[in-house]
């Protein structure tokens, strides 16, 4: 029998918030400008990033997590397309195309969730 999912008040709230911290999110790297990522993430965020492959490294903190995503954001001559972003309560999927400098591209999702306004979990996937 399959499971129903009823979004009541207060699920719905909470998914209008974390839409609007992805959209904050989706932005540093669709502009290069990851000044956003400090009011974003939180100080015990975990990334399980997608290289190096098959499970990616894993960084844990505030300052492990911006780095890392303020090196991606302003990659020269990257760029990425956001082709969707899905958002149910705390949780977040985004799923993009990252250009490379060299013209060639990589498709991936990331499995995002926020807490208390803040990003504490991003698991990012790549099509190979």
């Amino acid at each position: 029998m399959p499971q129903e999912l009823i979004i009541d008040i207060a699920t719905a709230k909470r998914s209008t918030e974390t839409a609007e911290i992805m959209r904050r999110y989706n932005d540093v790297f669709l502009r290069h400008d990851p000044a956003a990522l400090d009011e974003l993430v939180a100080q015990d965020c975990v990334i399980e990033n997608t290289t190096p492959a098959p499970d990616g490294a894993r960084r844990i903190g505030k300052a492990a997590c911006v780095e890392l995503w303020s090196a991606i954001a302003t990659g020269p001559g990257t760029r990425f397309d956001l082709e969707e972003t899905f958002v149910a309560g705390d949780r977040a999927t985004i799923r993009w195309r990252f250009w490379m400098s060299d013209g060639r591209s990589l498709r991936g999702v990331n499995l995002m969730r926020v807490a208390d306004g803040k990003i504490v979990e991003a698991m990012g996937y790549v099509k190979g």
